[in-house]
């Protein structure tokens, strides 16, 4: 039996995150990596031009924003917009598919947010544990 098959028939779709070929995959390690979570979460306050994106998502390199960027361009969730100005401005923000994907993913990070107390114990714990002999 395949993962397909196993799922409830509601959960029944054309594609399959499970399957190794599977185009979906691509996506979903676009969006949930931390670059694209991160990207995607920040978009959602509103467009954002390259360098004030970088600066909001505090760490991530140049070359990586580009990357993820691009990646979530082709994968149809951020659109870009390139004025003809000089010197060049180039605007970033979510299309409609972005903006339901990001409020979906905003939801797990305050979920997140949210347990970080939880989180912290249970990690405490955890270390205290690996380091008695």
């Amino acid at each position: 039996m395949t993962a397909t098959q196993e799922r409830p028939a509601q959960w029944r779709l054309p594609y399959d995150v499970f399957a190794r070929a599977c185009p979906s995959r691509g996506t979903l390690e676009h969006v949930t990596g931390r670059w694209g979570a991160l990207t995607l979460g920040a978009l959602h306050e509103g467009p954002y031009r390259f360098n004030e994106l970088r600066r909001r998502v505090d760490g991530v390199s140049e070359k990586m924003l580009s990357q993820t960027l691009h990646a979530l361009e082709r994968d149809g969730l951020v659109h870009r917009e390139a004025q003809p100005t000089n010197p060049p401005r180039v605007d970033y923000e979510l299309t409609p598919l972005g903006r339901e994907v990001a409020e979906r993913l905003l939801a797990l990070i305050h979920c997140v947010e949210g347990s970080m107390d939880d989180i912290l114990t249970a990690r405490a714990a955890y270390d205290a544990r690996r380091a008695t002999p």
